[in-house]
């Protein structure tokens, strides 16, 4: 009951995240941007232990001891310890030139060619009037080709890299990372060698499990097993966590894969 209050709740109604046109070469495609994705986790309230009232938060200015509200602040860029200049909404408009505020191509790549560690965000690109004829051309162009589109705009106040990638139905639009955002690994993993005969009990194991990916086959279920509690307490019940189903001993690898094609059903000579 109270899992689909809250689902209610949050509704399904989309509003649009950004406006703009794609330019491509001196054709111009009004688009409105739709966030893709939506946030399902629970979220929970801080509470005072003693009294399991809520913790409140205040912002308060460091100088004369007030609360300040968001009508009161203002954006500052500290330049030197101490001092700050202040921008306005007006100074971010004026940083974006006509270019900024199109979705601007820059040139065409296969998709292969964006690792995955570059994406951040997916939204839907839907056309808006005047703009359909042009976005399907794009979208089947793209397609038939077998490209994405790299492109750049200025969302807010912070200019995006973007893939725009082609579907069956739509464009969508997935913001990138720059190359100077993405964190190096802390260590390179050791090249260990592997012998034949592993590698080759690891193909056969792969191929074993490969089926089609169909995302509305996985759930999330620890979120499902952190509602039953949470209702558990909010009918004064105490809930019963099920055993453990897995189990690891410590095996040899040729033994660990040998065991893992049993599982999998396939015959292992």
């Amino acid at each position: 009951m109270y899992k689909k209050q809250i689902e209610f709740m949050g509704g399904n109604i989309m509003a649009v995240s950004h406006r703009g046109a794609i330019s491509f070469g001196m054709v111009h495609i009004p688009v409105g941007l739709y966030t893709a994705t939506q946030d399902n986790d629970i979220h929970f309230n801080q509470l005072c232990k003693e009294d399991g009232s809520r913790v409140k938060y205040k912002k308060v200015c460091a100088g004369c001891g007030k609360e300040v509200g968001a009508n009161d602040i203002v954006k500052g860029f500290e330049y030197e310890p101490g001092k700050y200049v202040t921008l306005t909404d007006e100074d971010f408009e004026k940083a974006k030139t006509a270019k900024d505020k199109t979705i601007q191509i820059l040139h065409f790549t296969d998709l292969q060619n964006v690792r995955p560690i570059y994406f951040d965000k997916t939204y839907h690109a839907i056309p808006e009037q005047g703009g359909d004829k042009a976005y399907e051309l794009l979208r089947r162009a793209m397609l038939d080709e077998n490209k994405v589109a790299v492109a750049k705009t200025v969302m807010g106040t912070k200019e995006k890299l973007l893939a725009l990638i082609p579907s069956e139905t739509e464009i969508l639009v997935e913001t990138l990372f720059y190359a100077d955002e993405i964190k190096d690994a802390p260590k390179e993993p050791a090249q260990t060698s592997v012998s034949e005969a592993e590698l080759q009990m690891a193909k056969t194991l792969i191929g074993a499990m490969v089926k089609p990916f169909e995302p509305e086959q996985y759930k999330d279920g620890y979120r499902e097993k952190l509602w039953a509690i949470i209702n558990s307490k909010v009918q004064g019940k105490e809930f019963v966590a099920a055993p453990d189903e897995v189990e690891f001993s410590a095996v040899n690898l040729m033994e660990a894969l040998k065991q893992s094609l049993e599982d999998a059903g396939v015959l292992v000579k």
